[in-house]
């Protein structure tokens, strides 16, 4: 079956990982408004992020960041542009599609964590896989997994409350994993956090794209973590200004 004839069914397929990146972008526009007071978020971007990269997405407030994120995540569409994830055109998938390809080749990290407070770390990694009806013994095993690769494996039974802010985000990486992902996109995950265990959660999205063998695209404004990414994209006014 070709690309095509799989987008006009609403179903997102694999593509020929060879040679092509991850993510492409090109010539995205997104305003919001009408006239005189419409607001231009976005202004012909275009960039390529290879697979397997941690990406960095900076700049001030307003620059844009948030809606790139939303556009390459198929929560939001562009106004002009075409976005390519994994080979996959967004604007040729139908909602099906999309919500397809958000649940079995991307995985959200907030900066809110957006655990359920009612369910214990293990039970909110994995939720996804619950979704999915996965075996029962399957989840099990991944929830472990993930936990010990974000080193919470002794803190599987407490519930976000009786967690740290740096704890919860960890298990908020954990469940944006838990369906093996092929792109993360996360909006300043350490936001909430202070310099130090920003840092550390850092370090350990660092980590995951190796460990894992995901892509990244991160936006933050600490300079801190931007050392830690393979490239840095500077979004000022809705235009790229340095890669």
């Amino acid at each position: 079956m070709s690309e095509n004839s799989s987008a006009q069914s609403g179903t997102a397929v694999a593509d020929d990982p060879a040679g092509r990146p991850m993510v492409r972008v090109e010539k995205l526009h997104r305003s919001y408004g009408t006239g005189a007071a419409a607001v231009h978020a976005l202004r012909g971007v275009s960039f390529d992020i290879p697979r397997g990269e941690l990406v960095a997405l900076k700049g001030r407030s307003g620059s844009g960041k948030t809606t790139l994120l939303n556009l390459v995540g198929g929560l939001d569409s562009p106004d002009e542009g075409r976005i390519t994830v994994d080979g996959v055109e967004l604007s040729a998938l139908g909602e099906d599609g999309l919500l397809e390809l958000r649940r079995d080749r991307l995985g959200f990290i907030f900066q809110s964590f957006g655990l359920i407070p009612i369910l214990s770390a293990a039970e909110n990694v994995g939720v996804p896989l619950r979704l999915r009806k996965a075996d029962p013994r399957e989840r099990e095993e991944r929830v472990a997994l993930l936990l010990a690769l974000v080193g919470l494996a002794d803190h599987a039974a407490q519930r976000p409350g009786e967690l740290s802010g740096g704890q919860q985000q960890r298990v908020a990486i954990a469940r944006a994993l838990a369906n093996r992902p092929k792109l993360l996109i996360a909006d300043e995950p350490t936001g909430q956090l202070d310099a130090e265990t920003g840092l550390a959660v850092m370090e350990l999205l660092r980590a995951v794209v190796r460990s894992e063998g995901v892509t990244a695209l991160v936006a933050t404004h600490d300079p801190q973590l931007l050392g830690l990414a393979d490239r840095v994209l500077e979004l000022r006014d809705g235009e790229i200004v340095e890669q």
